[in-house]
């Protein structure tokens, strides 16, 4: 089985994810810079747009399990583990662009390899409420996009201070 993922534009565009040659799944995204810049003047740096990012990716997340594990009838956790490595790549490239532009590292590589550490450290958790909802609900196992839903809420918090303390450090443009 070959599984290919493309997107559009930084700025929006399609996500479509096709498996054998088959496109099995798209959405569409915009990324709007006046919305968050308006809502950034109350809340932390970078919070706004890493929210926006996060919905995109959380999309993305979703799209990917929902099709392998109702198109493709892959198993939960396998699933789980694919999507997930599909959405934190989209995640990491809109975040520097758009959550983090201020704050430019200047080794690509080791920022990208922070950013697969807390985000890794975030689907820990996440991973672990998404488990303990499938196990408790027959609800969530039926559907496990709920269990994905609670498990990134609950991830949510710690994947912005890891990536504000830890990832995006750098020299600041303003």
């Amino acid at each position: 089985m070959e599984l290919t993922v493309s997107a559009g534009t930084s700025d929006g565009g399609t996500l479509s994810m096709e498996v054998n040659g088959l496109t099995r799944v798209q959405c569409s995204y915009t990324v709007t810079r006046p919305v968050i810049s308006i809502i950034s003047k109350y809340l932390p740096y970078g919070f706004p747009a890493f929210i926006v990012v996060g919905a995109i990716g959380f999309v993305v997340d979703a799209s990917v399990l929902a099709t392998l594990v109702h198109g493709y009838e892959w198993g939960d956790y396998t699933a789980r583990a694919v999507s997930f490595a599909v959405a934190v790549t989209v995640t990491w490239y809109l975040n520097r662009r758009y959550a983090f532009s201020a704050v430019q590292t200047a080794d690509r590589k080791k920022e990208y390899t922070r950013y697969l550490a807390v985000q890794g450290s975030g689907m820990a958790i996440n991973f672990l409420v998404y488990s303990l909802c499938i196990v408790s609900s027959e609800l969530m196992d039926t559907w496990p996009v709920l269990a994905l839903a609670v498990g990134s809420a609950v991830a949510l918090i710690f994947n912005y201070a890891g990536s504000r303390l830890f990832v995006f450090v750098g020299n600041t443009t303003d």
